[in-house]
């Protein structure tokens, strides 16, 4: 038996001191009688022949318990060292797994917003992508897909333009040649240039009522400039139904929303009557930093502005000047007065018009009777 003591003695070299506490003393002692009854027990016998001599029966007994013991001990040896190894196994395959759980979370800690509850905008995840054993979703990979071409953007004077036009209205124009001669042109009047991106989306709403021979004129005739002047453009045709009086100027108003409500990328909008043409292509479709008046110079009035404030046939605002002043007057029925009302809006609210070169801003006009209930506003 070991005892406590403090006096030098046989150790466990390198674990026990001389100062070792009774409590693991004792643990060694018993560990110890455990060791030596093992080994007593599987010694031979006294009496055993050999050394020690004994009866032959009483030495075989004790050599198979001996055995017995020693392979009991062995097995009990082996499962604890299967046990340590089964457990070293399982701790690294944790540490493994905790690990690489980590190692991705600080790799995307920058871009939490990938996490459908840290982000508040539309998830565009692919539905069948799976999540990770960890909880967080894993990122799909980006597929490669077709090639979209990045076009350029549409000069400013855009190339093939003709200039001055021969405008006439002798034969007769049939929908089904307006569609064969363009056809670029959507259903609905809609354009956008193949080979460059605009720098405006346009557009072009017509105040109208029993006017289809016009309107045939009037697509056969500008849809071919506005496609040279690589426009991205649609056509907006607001017809007033029923024969009350004509009100151009809410009209125009219900085309702006109407636009709108298709498209809200319209940010210029150009408000034409269906029975002017222009007369040459130079004059771009385009709303810049002021409104824009394009019919300056028409057949009727001698190809001259009939005055300084005229503001009418064929006119452009962007989005924002259109809202700045407000829209057009609602109030006037009948022919004329609105063009001066909408005139006096801009110059209310600081803005001035612009004007093409009057050589290029000329126009012709659809020569056509009065139509009825659309008499001269009295307040025009």
């Amino acid at each position: 038996m070991l005892r406590a003591t403090s006096q030098p003695g046989p150790s466990w070299p390198g674990l026990l001191s001389s100062e070792t506490s009774p409590w693991l003393l004792e643990g060694l002692n018993e560990v110890m009688s455990m060791k030596c009854s093992c080994i007593v027990a599987t010694q031979p016998a006294a009496g055993c022949p050999g050394p020690l001599g004994g009866p032959a029966a009483a030495c075989g007994m004790s050599r198979l318990l001996g055995g017995t013991l020693e392979r009991v001990c062995k097995a009990v040896l082996l499962l604890c060292l299967l046990h340590f190894l089964v457990a070293v196994i399982l701790y690294f395959d944790v540490y493994a797994q905790h690990l690489a759980f980590f190692s991705r979370f600080s790799a995307r800690g920058p871009t939490r917003a990938l996490h459908p509850a840290a982000s508040s905008t539309t998830n565009c995840s692919r539905p069948n992508a799976t999540a990770p054993s960890s909880g967080l979703p894993e990122v799909p990979s980006a597929r490669p897909g077709p090639t979209v071409p990045v076009l350029p953007p549409c000069p400013d004077l855009p190339p093939g333009l003709v200039g001055r036009l021969l405008i006439e209205f002798t034969s007769p124009m049939p929908l089904e040649r307006v569609q064969r001669e363009n056809p670029g042109v959507l259903l609905g009047g809609r354009y956008t240039p193949p080979d460059c991106t605009p720098a405006q989306t346009v557009a072009v709403i017509i105040p109208f009522r029993h006017r289809e021979h016009h309107l045939r004129y009037w697509l056969h005739y500008l849809h071919p400039i506005l496609r040279r002047q690589r426009l991205r453009y649609g056509i907006y045709v607001i017809n007033q139904h029923g024969e009350d009086t004509f009100n151009r100027a809410k009209l125009l108003n219900v085309g702006f929303l109407e636009a709108l409500k298709e498209d809200a990328a319209y940010d210029c909008f150009i408000f034409s009557d269906v029975d002017l043409v222009p007369m040459d292509d130079r004059n771009l479709y385009r709303c810049g930093d002021q409104p824009r008046h394009f019919a300056i110079a028409m057949d009727k009035f001698g190809f001259r502005l009939p005055y300084a404030g005229y503001f009418g046939g064929v006119s452009g605002l962007s989005k924002a000047q259109f809202l700045r002043i407000n829209g057009f007057p609602n109030e006037y029925w009948g022919w004329g007065g609105e063009d001066d009302d909408i005139f006096n809006r801009i110059s209310l609210t600081g803005m001035k018009i612009s004007r093409p070169d009057i050589r290029i801003g000329r126009y012709r006009m659809i020569k056509h009777d009065r139509d009825k209930h659309n008499e001269p506003n009295p307040q025009r």
